[in-house]
């Protein structure tokens, strides 16, 4: 018999790539199992709830727990809709490591639904392909960690690392979507724009965009937003203004 957690607790939940269906057995990932077993410390018969991506929440209950594995018993899915109808696609310059990862986290914990990271004149870190492909792994399991923490199903799709030029030079010149790039010298503010469905959010790494940048980018339809009189990091720059837009036009 399911065994539920200590009252006032949040039931843990895990993201697990495979499709789930009713009755299945599943084993968590390995770094989901590590999180149960050893720092949750769950036991056999504790419920969990597990999520593979859908806007489908799974109940289950843990069957076994051998070291750093752990197996689930799925039992039933919930349908949860804790998706904004705002559609928000981050282009991120690419900064420091920390600040990237802070940055990921939580715009994915603020509803945030594509991530493109580009590296732009001004980045402080270059990547070689296979060092970009082992970082898009590791902000895969960033993203992934902050929906187990914040009640989304959705996982945030993650482009692979790209410069900015041929990031832009991808775009089609026109496009239903708003275009927004965050500069210090912007000449409209978030309550001038009529509400969107879908919006394409352009932020710069420390130290902004250059000129040579913020030019091309405006001739792809990006409008250069103000947020206040502040200058803003670049972390702070894009999690005010995606918390703002689910403000003025989400779900907050």
């Amino acid at each position: 018999m399911a065994r539920p957690l200590d009252s006032g607790k949040r039931v843990p939940r895990f993201f697990c790539e495979a499709p789930l269906s009713s009755g299945m057995l599943r084993e968590l990932p390995a770094a989901a199992a590590h999180h149960a077993a050893r720092v949750l410390r769950l036991k056999a018969d504790d419920t969990v709830k597990l999520f593979c991506g859908d806007d489908t929440e799974w109940h289950g209950v843990i069957t076994g727990i051998e070291r750093d594995r752990v197996w689930v018993r799925v039992i039933q899915a919930e349908l949860r809709g804790v998706e904004s109808p705002l559609y928000i696609a981050l282009a991120q310059g690419m900064s420091s490591r920390e600040k990237m990862d802070l940055t990921l986290q939580k715009a994915t914990e603020l509803g945030i639904s594509e991530i493109f990271p580009i590296v732009t004149q001004r980045s402080v870190i270059k990547l070689s392909d296979e060092r970009a492909g082992r970082r898009v792994e590791h902000w895969q399991g960033v993203v992934s960690a902050a929906c187990e923490q914040c009640g989304r199903n959705k996982i945030p799709v993650i482009h692979g690392v790209q410069r900015f030029d041929r990031w832009l030079a991808a775009l089609p010149r026109t496009s239903p979507d708003l275009r927004l790039l965050l500069s210090p010298a912007g000449s409209i503010r978030l309550k001038d724009i009529a509400p969107p469905s879908r919006i394409l959010l352009l932020v710069g790494p420390e130290g902004g965009l250059t000129p040579e940048e913020r030019e091309p980018a405006q001739g792809f339809g990006f409008q250069a937003m103000v947020l206040g009189p502040r200058v803003l990091r670049t972390e702070t720059a894009a999690l005010a203004a995606v918390a703002a837009m689910h403000a003025l036009w989400g779900d907050f």
